[in-house]
C-alpha cells in the first residue's frame, strides 16, 4: 500500500487483495486517460480515477502487443491551479522504473526544488517529437502529508510586513546574481546568513523557535522529494472520499513565498485549520509542469 494514500482518506491499512481491488477500481472508472506509445510493442498508460475533490488516484502501465492491459505501479495524487513557479524545470527519470523527478532551481525556497512529475505522459509526448526545449511551461506544486499540525501565526504590523517583503525581494534578486557568478552577491548573501544565524542565536535564549522564524522549506529524510514545512495557511477548504467517507482537508500555503496546495487526513491534522494560521508538517512534493499546447 502507497504510504501517502492515506492522505486522501485510505487511512485504513489495506490487504493485498483490497488493494488490487481498489486498483482495478480505479482503472475500470477513471475519469482521466492518457496514452503515449514506449515502442512499437507496447503502449504506455495513465489512468486518473478521483474519489473527491482534486483527490485520487494515478494507475500507470502498459498495453501489450496482444491489448493486454498491465499495471505497473500506483500512487496517490492532489490536484491544483495555482502556479507555484515560474522558473526553469528540468525532468529526469527514475532509475527503478517509468516515473519522473522534476527539478526546479526556484530561488524563494533556497533549495533545488525536487519533485514527482504528475503529467508524465505530456512530458514523454513533447520529448519524443523534440518540442521541449522550445515550449515554455509553468509549474504547479502539490504536496500530500501523513501528519501535521496547526500553529498561530506570528503577530505582524503592516509597516513590518512591508518590509519583510523588501528584504525577500533584495534576497531573490541576489541570489538571482549569485548563480550568475556575482562575487558581491555572494558576499553579501554570506553576510546576511551570519547576521541572520547570530541574531537567532542570541533571541532564541529567551524566545520560542517558532515565535522568531514565520515559514521554512527544508529537506526531510532521504528521499530527495519529502519536506519539512511550515507555512502559512492562505486557503482552507475540506473535501470528503466517496468509498470511505473520511474526511481530507486541502490548504493552500505560503512557505518562503511560495504557493501550493496540502492535502491530509483530518484525523492526521493536530489542531483546527483556518486561514492565518500556520501548518507544520513533513510532506510528498509533486508537480505537474504546465505545457501550454498540450
Amino acid at each position: 500500500m502507497h504510504k501517502y494514500l492515506r492522505a486522501i482518506g485510505f487511512r485504513q491499512e489495506k490487504s493485498r487483495q483490497e488493494l488490487n481491488e481498489l486498483i482495478a477500481e480505479a482503472v475500470r472508472t477513471a475519469q482521466e486517460k492518457n496514452y503515449t506509445s514506449m515502442d512499437d510493442k507496447e503502449l504506455f498508460f495513465e489512468f486518473n480515477r478521483y474519489f473527491g475533490e482534486d483527490i485520487g488516484i494515478c494507475v500507470r502501465g502498459i498495453f501489450d502487443e496482444n491489448d493486454m492491459l498491465h499495471c505497473d505501479y500506483h500512487f496517490p495524487f492532489l490536484d491544483s491551479n495555482i502556479v507555484s513557479s515560474t522558473e526553469e524545470t528540468s525532468v529526469e527519470r527514475h532509475a527503478e522504473k517509468e516515473s519522473y523527478a522534476g527539478v526546479c532551481d526556484e530561488l524563494k525556497v533556497g533549495v533545488s526544488l525536487i519533485f514527482y512529475l504528475r503529467n508524465m505522459i505530456s512530458y514523454l509526448k513533447l520529448k519524443r517529437s523534440n518540442r521541449l526545449d522550445s515550449t515554455p511551461s509553468t509549474l504547479t506544486l502539490t504536496a500530500l502529508a501523513n501528519q501535521g499540525s496547526i500553529m498561530m501565526p506570528i503577530e505582524k504590523q503592516h509597516d513590518e510586513e512591508i518590509k519583510v517583503q523588501k528584504a525577500m525581494r533584495n534576497r531573490n534578486r541576489l541570489l538571482a546574481q549569485a548563480r550568475s557568478g556575482d562575487a558581491e552577491a555572494i558576499e553579501s548573501l554570506t553576510l546576511d546568513d551570519m547576521d541572520t544565524y547570530t541574531t537567532i542565536n542570541r533571541k532564541i535564549q529567551n524566545e520560542d523557535i517558532y515565535s522568531l522564524v514565520d515559514t521554512y522549506f527544508m529537506p526531510h529524510g532521504v528521499e530527495c522529494d519529502q519536506y519539512a514545512i511550515l507555512g502559512e495557511i492562505k486557503d482552507c477548504r475540506r473535501v470528503r472520499n466517496e468509498i470511505t467517507g473520511e474526511e481530507c482537508v486541502i490548504m493552500t500555503l505560503n512557505c518562503n513565498d511560495l504557493y501550493f496546495d496540502v492535502c491530509i487526513n483530518r484525523e492526521d491534522l493536530y489542531g483546527e485549520p483556518d486561514v492565518g494560521r500556520r501548518f507544520k508538517g513533513t510532506i510528498w512534493m509533486q508537480g505537474r509542469i504546465n505545457y501550454p499546447d498540450l
